[in-house]
């Protein structure tokens, strides 16, 4: 195996109870189907998705949110925020409704398809599109998109979607991180977990 447990936790040392084996498993059998194969394109992959999910440790969006934080994150709610702080079910209808195939506040969308998985899936039309292109119903079951298992297959789709293996190839996290973030945030972090997954991985490349 080339994602084993023992990887995963050399570079994350305090994921989510359980969290790895399913990962590490899912991640072997379903990883050469997008092209990562290579020791960039897993150290690349593995490096971004460990920053996303906090070190393998939040596979469900934390909408939880104080006052102040709702105004800095979503300046057009600012003027409800007292009313939404603390609320994460409402905040999260309220911040995600009417965009990326939610329906309106009320439809309860925004919470039902919030940021899930590795990559933080969010939004109905997305759930869909992994859903679609993995044969899981993540429209009737969203949750299933924050199992472990499941979690790494709609990464991996994700990362080939945005052909992220190119980038990788270059050995460019700057250009990584935008595929997958659209911006840079945590570019120094994400390039210290991509380090350290070159040297974890680089085992393999002895034994071959």
């Amino acid at each position: 195996m080339t994602f084993t447990t023992d990887r995963l936790r050399e570079l994350c040392p305090q994921p989510i109870t359980g969290s790895l084996e399913a990962l590490a498993a899912a991640l072997d059998e379903h990883a050469d189907s997008v092209g990562v194969n290579t020791l960039l394109r897993r150290a690349h992959f593995t490096g971004q998705m460990a920053h996303e999910s906090g070190g393998f440790r939040r596979f469900v969006e934390n909408l939880n949110y104080s006052a102040v934080r709702i105004g800095e994150v979503w300046p057009r709610l600012a003027a409800r925020a007292h009313e939404l702080a603390n609320n994460p079910e409402k905040l999260g209808n309220a911040a995600y409704c009417d965009r990326m195939g939610n329906g309106n506040e009320a439809s309860g969308d925004g919470w039902r398809y919030r940021g899930r998985g590795l990559t933080m899936l969010t939004g109905k039309s997305n759930y869909a599109a992994a859903g679609n292109a993995l044969g899981i119903d993540l429209i009737t079951n969203p949750q299933r998109a924050a199992d472990p298992g499941d979690a790494a297959r709609i990464a991996l789709w994700f990362w080939g979607s945005r052909k992220c293996n190119d980038a990788a190839d270059l050995d460019d996290v700057e250009k990584v991180t935008r595929l997958i973030n659209g911006g840079a945030v945590g570019l120094e972090e994400r390039r210290r977990l991509t380090r350290e997954a070159k040297r974890i991985f680089a085992v393999d490349e002895l034994i071959s």
